[in-house]
């Protein structure tokens, strides 16, 4: 994937949210997001909304066994003025997830406004 210059800046907090999940550390997720965003989903017909807060609760500093094996990639990113979507498929262990995100760039720079995503238990 070819990417522009501020492509390129858009996806530094992705990378950041990458980071927090390799290293299960919420300071890499408070980094990529902000304070306000949402993480959201549909689980089992529920619709589930996490302030990032509650969100960062999940990370303990205690990276997954199978950390080595896990995989991460950004598959698409659109960057239009000070907004951008990205979508990123994290493949852990039997589970993939699929994670749409909004960006927004503020003076400070790009960081991740809210994100959605679903989980697949991946063929065998």
């Amino acid at each position: 994937m070819s990417l522009t210059e501020e492509q390129i800046k858009a996806i530094e907090p992705i990378e950041q949210y990458f980071l927090g999940h390799a290293k299960d550390d919420a300071a890499f997720m408070r980094r990529a997001f902000f304070p306000t965003a949402h993480i959201e989903s549909v689980r089992d017909g529920v619709f589930t909304s996490w302030p990032l807060d509650v969100y960062c609760k999940r990370f303990n500093q205690q990276p997954a066994s199978d950390e080595a094996t896990r995989k991460r990639t950004i598959d698409w990113i659109e960057v239009k003025g000070t907004a951008a979507c990205a979508k990123v498929t994290l493949v852990h262990g039997s589970t993939v997830f699929t994670d749409y995100f909004v960006l927004l760039k503020t003076a400070e720079g790009w960081k991740i406004a809210n994100k959605a995503f679903h989980g697949d238990v991946a063929a065998a």
